[in-house]
């Protein structure tokens, strides 16, 4: 069995009570408090850069003898990232051998028609082969990644330790599943799933300070149990596994890895204690052979520009749509047209536009911030539009203050495809600067998927593969939480108090999960929740105003309802829903005007609606 530790995004494998692998992101929140204590180490090295204190973790857990791998983080210069690894391990006076798992290059011609041609970075998100690879024929202390796809890093380990081969899709869809559930840490164990409005989802602030790490059991014949350490804080249940199975994603019968298209429409959670969940039911899905790889490309979007300014006290929001009047006015005078690149909302009022479809009257606010935010084609537009609001201190209506505003250049990561016969990894380790590497094709490498065993020095365990688990360890969920009823019939509710729900990103797109608090309960939401239903409350996102007046209202409702695609998928193992909305973010993470570029709160959006539910 190998065990597989969360650490916030970070992961340990473990080999029954040792340590064997640390998985970091760099994205990752670190301290290194417990480290002051427990590592001799030459207090120069930790300066204040995140680069740095990863490279410490790295030789940290070498010095331990913890094969310490680094994700998604170093994908333009993991040479550069190999060489600090080993300057600061020779200084500490420990020798490591730091292994590298990389993008090497892509074909051209086999990327989709949009990017042949664009002049900035492309990115693939590599599988788990360049990781066991690298596993394989180093050993090393390290391994250094480019862009590799999340639950591919949790994946690699545990063919390498396991003795998987890639032709055993069954075992590689339930090892992604557990990379899956593991891939955003405490959301797992009762980070982001507290809230007051619902009492199914009720936490102490004390628990959610001391949430615990997640960590995966894992088997050679995939059985996969995630679990937190016993009597440690935290939620970890059917509810909070069922949030992060559909957490960013699109169609559950086709989840789509480097390595292997899963179908988690039949995964089941079956609670065996309070600190452990059984996982069952990924399988491949009818097309399970990935034939083309994602790509990422940066390009540029132009300049944004933004304003803030807060209104306190009678008629505030009359008085931020004066200013936001008197903005747009004045940038239209010096440039024709860029009004129309901005955005504009109130926070306090409606800038998460999370308002119920039957509530939309105007209402009162005594302290609300005004918030104006362009994208722009030139910089000179971004920069006059901060003089512009600037303005306002002079030129505005009374009462405003606390003015911030900034601008700066955006790039858009734009998504495509490319035939996986076209992109190349490498693999290298260097030990005392002593280098040697192998390219690889990653064709040559999934043709094992097709039925060839994967390139290994040991031989293939004979096996029969089971996911059953035994009666007697089944603990009954009413148990472990306070057995929810069905929701209320005929009257109307808010649907806080019939489900809970997970808003994800996934470039411009937007998908929100629907879990009844009583499972029965889905096919009653099956009725509501319909994609006219769902167009509704979220089209108040493309208002490019708070104030929008009829001409807007009739030109967005006519762009929802030509180009705002709304997809609802049912997953039957945890009797939910999954929404999809295309398109609905603008533009996504990196080149968004909203304050919320990510969408998140739009599960909330969607809980505050209110519903009649039928008998």
């Amino acid at each position: 069995m190998i065990l597989v530790f969360q650490s916030g995004c970070s992961c340990f494998y473990l080999w029954p009570w040792r340590v064997e692998f640390v998985l970091l992101p760099i994205w990752v929140h670190v301290s290194i408090k417990w480290f002051k204590y427990t590592f001799p180490y030459d207090g120069n090295i930790l300066v204040a850069s995140t680069f740095s204190i990863f490279i410490f973790f790295e030789v940290v857990f070498a010095y331990l003898n913890i094969c310490f791998y680094t994700c998604n983080s170093w994908e333009e210069s993991p040479h550069g990232a190999q060489e600090e690894v080993l300057q600061i391990a020779s200084k500490l006076g420990i020798g490591i051998t730091v292994g590298l798992a990389h993008q090497s290059s892509i074909s051209g011609k086999g990327l989709d028609d949009h990017l042949k041609h664009v002049d900035g970075d492309v990115s693939v998100y590599l599988g788990a082969a360049p990781i066991v690879e690298c596993l394989e024929r180093y050993k090393p202390n390290v391994i250094i990644t480019s862009r590799v796809a999340d639950a591919s890093l949790f994946l690699g380990p545990m063919v390498y330790e396991l003795g998987w081969n890639w032709d055993e899709l069954q075992l590689l869809a339930q090892g992604s599943l557990a990379g899956h559930l593991l891939e955003c840490g405490c959301q797992l164990t009762g980070g982001y799933y507290m809230h007051p409005a619902d009492k199914y989802r009720s936490m102490s602030f004390q628990d959610l300070l001391d949430l615990s790490l997640p960590f995966a059991e894992v088997t050679f014949d995939g059985t996969v149990h995630v679990a937190k350490a016993e009597s440690t804080a935290g939620v970890l249940n059917f509810s909070t596994c069922s949030e992060q199975l559909l957490y960013e994603v699109g169609d559950p019968g086709a989840y789509i890895t480097p390595d292997v298209i899963i179908d988690i429409q039949d995964v089941s959670f079956q609670p065996l204690s309070k600190s452990k969940v059984h996982c069952s039911g990924a399988k491949p899905s009818s097309e399970p052979l990935p034939q083309k790889m994602l790509v990422l490309s940066s390009k540029d979007c132009g300049w944004k520009g933004w304003g803030e300014i807060s209104y306190g006290g009678y008629e505030s929001v009359k008085r931020a749509k004066a200013a936001e009047f008197l903005v747009r006015a004045w940038m239209e005078e010096m440039y024709p047209g860029t009004s129309k690149r901005i955005l504009s909302y109130i926070i306090g009022f409606d800038s998460l536009k999370a308002v119920s479809t039957d509530n939309k009257l105007p209402r009162a606010s005594e302290d609300i911030r005004l918030r104006m935010d362009g994208l722009f084609e030139q910089e000179k537009h971004a920069i006059q539009f901060i003089k512009e609001f600037t303005a306002l201190y002079t030129n505005g209506p009374a009462g405003g203050g606390g003015i911030s505003t900034g601008h700066k250049k955006e790039i858009y990561l734009e998504k495509g495809l490319v035939g996986r016969e076209h992109v190349y990894w490498q693999i290298a380790a260097a030990r005392n600067n002593v280098i040697s590497s192998i390219d690889q094709n990653v064709d040559s490498k999934m043709k094992i998927q097709t039925g060839t065993c994967y390139e290994s020095d040991s031989q293939p365990v004979s096996r029969e593969t089971t996911y059953c688990v035994s009666k007697e360890l089944l603990v009954p969920e009413s148990i472990l939480s306070p057995a929810p009823a069905p929701a209320p019939a005929g009257q109307t509710i808010s649907l806080y108090d019939v489900a809970h729900s997970r808003a994800g990103d996934k470039g411009n797109d937007l998908n929100s999960s629907i879990i009844p608090h009583f499972p029965p309960d889905i096919e009653r939401l099956k009725t509501i929740v319909t994609p006219e239903w769902v167009r509704e409350a979220a089209s108040t996102l493309l208002n490019r105003s708070s104030f929008p007046d009829s001409s807007d209202i009739e030109r967005g409702d006519k762009w929802a309802s030509e180009h705002l695609k709304v997809e609802i998928y049912e997953v039957r193992g945890i009797h939910s829903l999954n929404i999809v909305v295309r398109d609905i973010l603008d533009g996504g993470v990196n080149c968004s005007r909203r304050i919320d570029r990510h969408g998140k709160t739009i599960s909330d959006v969607i809980l505050c609606q209110k519903v009649v539910l039928p008998p």
